[in-house]
C-alpha cells in the first residue's frame, strides 16, 4: 500500500529550531489530527509538506511522489488551506472557484459543476454571486475550503480550519470532511478543539519542541500516556508534560 503521507527526518530552523528530525505517516483514506502547543511546528511541518517552506534536510512523499524532487506532481495531487483565508475580495465565491479551477487546468463546464456543489454543500450557495469583500471571516474560510476542494485533492491539509466559523458552520465542515474521508479522501489537520480531533480523528499525532512525542489512534495514545478511559485533553497534557520533562 502506498501511503497518503511518509515524512522522514524533517527539519527547519528560522532563528531557532521549528521542526526537529520529524517522522510521520498518514494513510490513505483517514482523518489525522496534527496536535501541539503553540509554537509546536505544526503549521511549519503542513507548510513543508505543501511545498510552502522548503526544509533544511528530510524528505516527504505524497501518494509515493518525492514532493521535494517534483514539487509540481506533489502539489497537483494536494490543497492546502491556512487558518487565515486568503482569497480575492472584489470576485465573488464563483469566480474565485472558477479563477483557481483554470489554475489546475480544470474545463470550465466542469469546474463551474464543482463550484456550484461546493458552494450548495458548504451553506454559501445564497451568495455565490456575491463580492467576498463583504463576507464574514467564517464565510471566507468556506470559500477558501471550498478553492481547496476544487480540484479533487488526494490530500488535503488544513491548519486550524474551524477558526472563525460560529456552530452551524462548524457543523457542515466537519461533515464534510467526513464524508470526503468516508468517500477514500485522506485529511490532515491541525486544531486547537481537541474535542474535535478526539471525535473525528482516525490517527493523532502529537508535537512540541518540534518533535513528534506520540501517534496512534486515541487508544493507542492512551496507553503511551498511561491515562486508560482518559480524554484526549487528558492524554495530550500528560504526553506534552512527559515530552517537555524529556
Amino acid at each position: 500500500m502506498t501511503e497518503a503521507l511518509i515524512v522522514r527526518g524533517l527539519d527547519k530552523t528560522f532563528s531557532k529550531p521549528a521542526v526537529r528530525d520529524l517522522d510521520l505517516t498518514v494513510h490513505p483514506g483517514e482523518l489525522y489530527a496534527l496536535l501541539g502547543p503553540n509554537g509546536a511546528g505544526k503549521t511549519t511541518t503542513l507548510r513543508m509538506v505543501a511545498g510552502l517552506t522548503k526544509p533544511d534536510k528530510g524528505a516527504i512523499s505524497i501518494f509515493g511522489i518525492d514532493a521535494l524532487a517534483d514539487p509540481a506532481a506533489a502539489k497537483a495531487i494536494t490543497a492546502w488551506a491556512p487558518d487565515e483565508a486568503m482569497i480575492y475580495d472584489r470576485l465573488t465565491p464563483l469566480e474565485y472557484l472558477e479563477f483557481v479551477a483554470g489554475l489546475w487546468s480544470i474545463e470550465p463546464k466542469l469546474a463551474k459543476a464543482r463550484a456550484v456543489e461546493l458552494l450548495d454543500t458548504l451553506g454559501l450557495a445564497g451568495e455565490a454571486r456575491r463580492r467576498c469583500e463583504g463576507f464574514s471571516r467564517g464565510m471566507k474560510q468556506k470559500v477558501a475550503l471550498a478553492g481547496a476542494l476544487i480540484h479533487d485533492p488526494k490530500l488535503l491539509i488544513l491548519d486550524e480550519p474551524l477558526t472563525g466559523l460560529d456552530a452551524a458552520a462548524a457543523r457542515l465542515v466537519k461533515d464534510m470532511l467526513q464524508a470526503r474521508v468516508d468517500a477514500g479522501g485522506t485529511v490532515i489537520l491541525t486544531t486547537h478543539i481537541l474535542e474535535v480531533a478526539e471525535r473525528m480523528a482516525d490517527r493523532i499525532g502529537i508535537i512540541a519542541g518540534g518533535r513528534l512525542l506520540a501517534e496512534g489512534s486515541l487508544d493507542v495514545l492512551r496507553g503511551q500516556a498511561g491515562k486508560d478511559g482518559g480524554t484526549l485533553e487528558d492524554v495530550f497534557l500528560q504526553l506534552t508534560a512527559d515530552g517537555a520533562a524529556a
